[in-house]
């Protein structure tokens, strides 16, 4: 079993050394140096620790080893071996003597394994290839999980910190749609009862009119003989001053849907034409005109349709994730791909209670003002929902979060190089922003770069703190064996 130790130890030292000859090989001019130092510490007779390629290639191997030509590979001991430890770091200091005073130099309180092996030792003590156990002093080891680091390493590893401070958080939802018309503004003008076409204006698919536009004539035998008995009780000497004879003849005429304006002028004419003219019903264009002069029209046969495109609707379609960020009246800005750089200002009126299950997505209606009609229906558009709130709320950089996708964290800057793991509460997100909703306080610092390098330390500092737990010496001055 220690065997098995002493080999993972070596293949730990070997790893290190290819991490410290690949750092070296970067530069040419300190994979030199570091040449002639190996070199000049192997001729000391110094223990070697591992083997590297004469020709200063990154290649180690933990036994001596030649190359194909008949050289042999370099010896490097222990002392020429690259140091990872940090260039500004304090050398660790003695162990005090037994009752010092408050000014003496910090206490160890343990040695760990200098390979993060599960190993510790209450003396100072060599792991199975020469290396010095690292000595860990007191509040180096707290309970509050923080980790410490040197401000040279805080340097090199690029860390910053910003405080966390009260933001207005927007988080537009993009989706894209086409325009549609307004339903409630479409309008078509069908016969009632058998017509003939006598005359059609001059529109076509397309033409803008305006409401009371004539359309054309139309001669219905049906509308005739309404007609005839409204007039006949208009002229009648008898009924002509009777309210309720003439309203009901006037009604069977408005029955048949004859134009406001028609019913108009045959009360002013006090007789009947013989074709009644048709007329635009609202202002709009004409999306069909089936009208043929000489046709015979049936009833129910749609001669003309008409449709407002001052007011149009965008359907959009919002992905089911985004559905409960959305609620009517929220403010959209509408792009049509036609008209690059321009909006559309609109707000939702309604989302339909339904999901595609195809698609994932759920239908959105936004009503649009539609200036210059430069809107067209079936056009494609794109939409931005501002679901953001307007208040300020608590929020970081998202930067800042350490998210394992069960817990979320930061990392909170104390100062003097510590930094506290804190787990939080999160909420909207948007402009590279993240809402905390409960772990911080206003104000608190919080890392926003190299966040991930301080929680890789942090965990392996809370391992190896478990483990010295587990295996606390039983008593002082008694070395602990390497562990299998």
């Amino acid at each position: 079993m220690m065997r098995a130790v002493r080999t993972s130890a070596a293949a730990a030292a070997m790893l290190a050394a290819v991490a410290g000859g690949f750092i070296a090989g970067r530069s040419g001019a300190s994979l030199s140096a570091m040449e002639m130092v190996a070199t000049a510490a192997a001729e000391t007779g110094g223990s070697p620790i591992y083997y590297q390629d004469p020709d200063g290639r990154p290649f180690y191997s933990p036994t001596p080893k030649m190359t194909a030509d008949g050289r042999a590979w370099r010896a490097v001991p222990a002392t020429a071996d690259v140091s990872f430890e940090d260039a500004d770091a304090e050398p660790a200091p003695p162990a005090p003597a037994a009752g010092a005073g408050a000014g003496a130099p910090r206490k160890i309180k343990y040695y760990r394994n200098p390979m993060g092996l599960a190993d510790t030792s209450p003396v100072p003590k060599k792991d199975s290839m020469g290396m010095d156990y690292l000595p860990v002093y007191d509040g180096e080891d707290r309970d509050d999980g923080s980790v410490m680091l040197s401000p040279g390493k805080i340097q090199r590893s690029g860390v910053k910190s910003e405080p966390a401070a009260r933001r207005v958080v927007r988080t537009p939802v993009h989706a894209p749609g086409t325009i549609q018309l307004d339903e409630r503004r479409v309008s078509v003008i069908a016969m009632r009862a058998e017509s003939w076409v006598q005359k059609v204006a001059d529109v076509t698919t397309g033409t803008h009119v305006r409401k009371g536009q004539p359309l054309m004539e139309v001669y219905s035998p049906a509308v005739a003989s309404a007609a005839a008995e409204y007039v006949a009780t208009l002229n009648s000497r008898l009924t002509g001053g009777e309210g309720p004879y003439g309203r009901g003849s006037r009604q069977r005429v408005m029955n048949l849907d004859v134009p406001e304006s028609a019913i108009a002028a045959m009360e002013k004419s006090r007789s009947v034409p013989v074709a009644i003219e048709w007329s635009a019903p609202r202002d709009g264009v004409v999306l069909e005109r089936n009208a043929v002069e000489g046709m015979r029209a049936q009833p129910g046969d749609v001669l003309f349709r008409v449709a407002d495109t001052s007011v149009v609707w965008a359907m959009i379609d919002v992905a089911e994730r985004d559905l409960g960020a959305i609620a009517v009246d929220q403010r959209v800005a509408i792009r049509a791909r036609s008209f690059p750089g321009r909006t559309f200002d609109g707000s939702i009126a309604v989302i339909y209670p339904q999901v595609n299950r195809d698609t994932r997505t759920a239908r959105v209606r936004i009503e649009l003002a539609n200036p210059g009609a430069a809107l067209l229906p079936d056009m494609y558009v794109d939409a931005d929902i501002d679901t953001g709130r307007p208040e300020a709320v608590l929020a970081v950089p998202e930067s800042a979060v350490l998210d394992t996708g069960v817990r979320q964290a930061v990392l909170v800057d104390r100062g003097d190089g510590r930094f506290e793991p804190r787990a939080v509460k999160l909420g909207a997100r948007g402009d590279g922003y993240v809402e905390v909703r409960d772990g911080i306080a206003d104000g608190e610092a919080v890392v926003v770069t190299a966040n991930f390098l301080i929680d890789a330390e942090s965990n392996l500092k809370a391992a190896l703190q478990g483990f010295a737990a587990a295996d606390a010496p039983s008593s002082a001055g008694q070395p602990k064996e390497g562990r299998p």
